[in-house]
């Protein structure tokens, strides 16, 4: 057994030679973004995820300004005693001017606010194609900004965009960081289901360059970005997260999922409460034993 994981044993008495289950878990953390409670706000997501039993949050750095308040998301942090685990940078077209329009700026701030914060893991996405210069040395700054600290920048995929049968990409180098030189990458399932990737497969790729999940799930039928509760689409959450637990994966897994046409606040918790056991139940290495 690895360190850090717990284990369940059930079944009849071995004594009896009885074939039981031993049941191992990774000391993998699992949070919440804060993006899950929108159009609540980054508040909400700690009191959600503290009520719920999450282990720590994500901060998605977006347009409320409590997310991009380093002093007010210490005191959120401090207040609950739940500890902020990563921070997504200001990736979306909607936080183009969040935190400046420079995008390697962008990051050092995300780099400067988790360490702060406490936080291993900074997300960023591929730059946008219009982002020339900060797309043609992406690769080569990422790699400089971690030799200058222990925070890993784990590259999230993303899709490519369809209309009328024609497919756009609007990232650089690519929308898949998987063919290319990032020692670690962020896997968002909403995101395999609108590209059609093979996530499984990704995930094999990938390796130990996993570092990050963001568990969502999608139908992979229409061309938007659905972040459905793990298991109400088509994507294999559920495979995902016992390949990583039999893996022993140690990196963060971060429910990140779309609640805003949630009836009312209860909906919403529910669908929160959902996804964190549909995470527990399935994030288990089982095995055989007499």
């Amino acid at each position: 057994m690895s360190p850090g994981e717990r284990t369940y044993i059930g079944g009849d008495d071995p004594a009896d030679g009885v074939r039981r289950e031993v049941v191992r878990v990774p000391n993998a953390k699992i949070a919440l973004s804060t993006a899950s409670v929108y159009p609540e706000r980054t508040p909400d997501a700690f009191e959600l995820a503290s009520r719920l039993g999450y282990d720590g949050v994500e901060i998605m750095v977006g347009q409320d300004p409590v997310s991009q308040d380093v002093e007010v998301l210490e005191r959120l942090r401090d207040h609950y005693e739940l500890p902020i685990l990563a921070v997504h940078a200001p990736c979306l077209l909607v936080t183009q001017r969040v935190w400046g329009r420079d995008p390697w700026a962008k990051l050092e701030r995300a780099r400067d606010a988790a360490q702060r914060l406490g936080a291993q893991t900074v997300v960023v996405h591929p730059p946008f194609r219009w982002q020339r210069d900060y797309a043609r040395d992406f690769e080569v700054g990422l790699a400089r900004m971690r030799e200058e600290t222990d925070i890993v920048f784990a590259v999230e995929n993303m899709f490519p965009l369809r209309a009328r049968g024609s497919e756009v990409v609007p990232y650089a180098p690519d929308w898949n960081p998987v063919e290319h030189d990032f020692p670690q990458v962020t896997l968002d399932l909403s995101h395999t289901a609108v590209s059609g990737s093979d996530a499984m497969e990704m995930a094999a790729k990938l390796g130990d360059r996993l570092a990050h999940l963001h568990l969502a799930d999608g139908s992979g039928v229409t061309n938007k970005d659905e972040h459905l509760v793990p298991g109400r689409g088509n994507q294999p959450c559920a495979q995902m997260l016992e390949r990583l637990a039999n893996a022993g994966y140690g990196g963060l897994i971060v429910l990140e999922i779309n609640t805003r046409r949630a009836v009312g606040r209860t909906e919403r918790i529910d669908d929160l409460a959902e996804a964190l056991a549909f995470a527990r139940l399935h994030f288990a290495a089982s095995s055989a034993k007499r």
